[in-house]
């Protein structure tokens, strides 16, 4: 299979939507799905998007996508990529199509002079794991992810 990587175009709101349950239902996280179609395409196709979709394309047929953005590391003093959702079709993985994306994600990080490409997986996902180790990941095992949302989140900005 012939791999190649594009920009995804408004025409693709669709497709990266149904991207996102699949790999929401791979997670076993499909409950957790609250986003529409709608609020994905107002986000990465609007004036000025601070969210970005890459798709990959198997012998010219969709078989995946990564949607990332820009961060910024103080320590570096540059800006990075944070890579938010990495997905192909499991009938074309093992066929180069995430390595591919992630390549992509690695050129425009050279070509634009940012310090760093990283993103998490999920501690149970052991094919991914291997995958990103055999790239030369590097996991941040001293690291704990913390996140607020729902009620905490509006406690704590009420007061």
């Amino acid at each position: 299979m012939s791999v190649t990587i594009r920009e995804a175009t408004p025409a693709d709101a669709s497709l990266i939507y149904g991207f996102i349950r699949a790999l929401a239902k791979y997670e076993k996280l499909l409950d957790q799905v609250e986003a529409s179609e709608a609020d994905l395409a107002g986000h990465l196709f609007c004036e000025t998007p601070r969210l970005f979709c890459d798709i990959a394309e198997g012998d010219g047929k969709p078989v995946g996508f990564a949607i990332w953005f820009y961060n910024y590391s103080t320590f570096k003093g540059r800006h990075g990529i944070y890579l938010e959702d990495l997905f192909v079709v499991p009938e074309a993985r093992g066929l180069g199509a995430g390595k591919a994306l992630l390549r992509a994600l690695a050129k425009r990080c050279v070509a634009q002079g940012l310090a760093r490409l990283e993103w998490s997986v999920l501690d149970w996902n052991a094919p991914s794991i291997a995958f990103y180790d055999s790239l030369g990941a590097e996991a941040l095992n001293e690291w704990i992810t913390r996140r607020m949302t729902g009620e905490p989140l509006k406690a704590l900005a009420a007061g």
